[in-house]
């Protein structure tokens, strides 16, 4: 997050005041009303450059419910980053296609896409994945607390704090079943020797 991005509150209100167009049905295995491939070609259209059609296949919808729940998020970070200060950041269409790719496939996993409009800390928390995804940090904002803010709102980083707690617990119970099962077998060795 080495540059100054926009205000992050001009953001949060952009996603709030999201038009129903972009939080309409996704196009998914052939039911849905948006083409989420032509949205965001016509976004890196904006930003200087089509995608190849390779691509864009990305942006297809399959039948999983998480793939309609990854393109309603989708659809919405194309919202945010038609902004004109986006617009005028002069993003490379490729690294649009990026961001779009798998930090949204990331933040769609454990939140419903709605959310990322209606809640304010999901606001916040798209907001700031899609800055620091471009090397952004919002403006007035060092590094350090737009990292830690960042760390602070991302759902995404509970649930790998959570996950990483599990497992660590899950390790330590191992040892001590080890352990024990040790100490037991010494403890019987003894008795057998006596």
């Amino acid at each position: 997050m080495n540059k100054t991005g926009p205000v992050l509150e001009t953001l949060t209100r952009r996603l709030a005041e999201t038009p129903p167009d972009f939080l309409a049905e996704p196009v998914v295995a052939g039911s849905g009303s948006v083409m989420v491939p032509a949205l965001v070609n016509d976004l890196t259209a904006m930003h200087g450059a089509r995608l190849p059609q390779a691509r864009l296949g990305a942006f297809v919808g399959t039948a999983a419910h998480v793939d309609r729940n990854r393109l309603a998020l989708v659809m919405i970070a194309v919202w945010l980053l038609a902004d004109d200060w986006f617009l005028g950041a002069q993003i490379a269409p490729a690294m649009l296609a990026d961001l779009l790719t798998d930090p949204m496939a990331e933040l769609a996993v454990g939140t419903p896409a709605h959310k990322f409009v209606n809640d304010p800390e999901r606001r916040e928390e798209l907001a700031r994945v899609i800055l620091a995804f471009l090397d952004y940090r919002p403006q007035g904002e060092s590094e350090a607390q737009a990292t830690d803010r960042l760390a602070a709102v991302s759902a995404t980083a509970r649930r790998k704090l959570l996950a990483a707690s599990r497992a660590a617990e899950q390790r330590a119970r191992q040892i001590r079943e080890a352990l024990a099962k040790k100490a037991a077998e010494e403890s019987a060795d003894k008795w057998t020797r006596e």
